[in-house]
């Protein structure tokens, strides 16, 4: 049976599908709950990804352009709205400025110096990316605004990778460190020397950051699969995704969306521009099984979270390799991105990623309201600094 990634099926089925609606979210009321968790925000337009909160409790999203009206990539919440954020400006697609623009936005995270960084992918529409499009740029939250920003070269970052994650040491290095999943055609993980702005790839093409070949989940009652119009359906397989600093930064874990495995490796390793591609590999550990999930988080602890795809649930893992589900509901369909924050809660978002139309013979599935969710934890975020 023929097999097809996330970013080539949509690049074709999506492209045709512009959705209407402003990016608009609505704060639930005070005090609603469901479950063991609370909405935080509905979001009545585009689709987002991603989720990060500041220590003053600032919260951030983002939403990629991936065939959804997207008036604005980077928001801040504000009132329970999304606004545009640091700008309106920065986040104007530009083909002709795609250093100086935000062009597809799939991940911000805050770092321990409480700096908002953004993840920019350079390809809407997964349709590919130039040199420019694919950056990491911070923005001061004191003064709201860009402070720097880290082009990837095209050896780092090729046309057909996809910069999915990214996670902060800002101990290694005389500036810190990121490291950054590559879940496109090129799966591994993506360095950054924050101070010089170098970056250089790690594990690429290793069996850890690949789709498992065999893996077919089972999501929203059926089996998910990229089901084109009038064609055949093929296994849908898309490789390192999530990410996760262990509370000491000595271990990075991933794993990749087309799996149920859970991989760390050394930090120093990746760190180390001198290494070679085995001795990173060498230090890789296997962690044994692990719901299907999209994002990864970890806290203070030493404890991992994710979601469960298959069964609307949102897990712990505790430093002694067990689970805990502590949160499960219809609502919580396809839970991408989770983030630990300073009020001790993890935020996710639940974006129903399963029913977008190349999925469904091209028909788009989705049922607004998109959702913001939080549950209280007993832990704070990890601050490597």
């Amino acid at each position: 049976m023929k097999r097809r990634t996330l970013l080539t099926a949509t690049t074709a089925s999506l492209a045709a599908t512009q959705l209407a609606g402003s990016a608009y979210a609505s704060p639930s009321p005070s005090g609603s709950k469901a479950g063991h968790y609370e909405v935080v925000a509905r979001f009545w337009g585009a689709m987002p990804t991603g989720v990060t909160v500041s220590r003053r409790g600032r919260v951030f999203v983002n939403f990629p352009r991936w065939g959804d009206d997207v008036p604005f990539t980077v928001a801040e919440l504000r009132g329970g709205k999304p606004v545009a954020y640091p700008d309106a400006e920065v986040n104007r697609q530009d083909a002709s400025d795609l250093a100086g623009h935000f062009q597809s936005v799939q991940s911000v995270v805050v770092d321990a110096a409480d700096r908002l960084w953004v993840l920019d992918t350079g390809s809407p529409l997964f349709a590919g990316s130039s040199y420019g499009g694919p950056k990491l740029v911070a923005v001061d939250l004191r003064t709201d605004r860009i402070v720097r920003t880290i082009l990837f070269p095209p050896e780092v970052v090729p046309a057909n990778s996809y910069p999915n994650d990214v996670r902060f040491d800002l101990r290694r290095g005389a500036e810190g460190t990121a490291f950054i999943t590559d879940s496109g055609g090129s799966n591994g993980i993506i360095v950054v020397d924050l101070a010089a702005g170098r970056s250089w790839r790690r594990l690429t093409g290793h069996p850890s950051a690949l789709p498992d070949r065999q893996f077919l989940p089972v999501i929203d009652g059926e089996p998910f699969m990229v089901r084109p119009a009038g064609g055949e359906p093929v296994h849908y397989e898309t490789g390192s995704d999530g990410i996760a600093l262990s509370a000491d930064g000595t271990r990075l874990y991933y794993c990749p969306l087309s799996s149920r495995r859970l991989h760390s490796v050394s930090t120093a390793a990746l760190a180390d521009p001198d290494a070679t591609d085995a001795e990173v590999a060498a230090t890789v550990e296997d962690h044994g099984f692990k719901p299907m999930a999209d994002g990864l988080e970890s806290d203070d602890k030493g404890r991992l979270y994710g979601g469960d795809l298959e069964h609307n649930a949102i897990w712990r893992r505790s430093p002694n390799g067990t689970y805990r589900t502590l949160a499960q509901g219809a609502d919580l369909l396809w839970v991408d991105t989770l983030s630990v924050a300073s009020d001790r809660h993890l935020y996710a978002i639940a974006n129903q990623l399963n029913r977008l139309s190349p999925f469904h013979e091209g028909q788009d599935l989705r049922r607004k309201p998109y959702l913001l969710v939080r549950l209280p934890i007993d832990a704070g975020p990890v601050r490597l600094v």
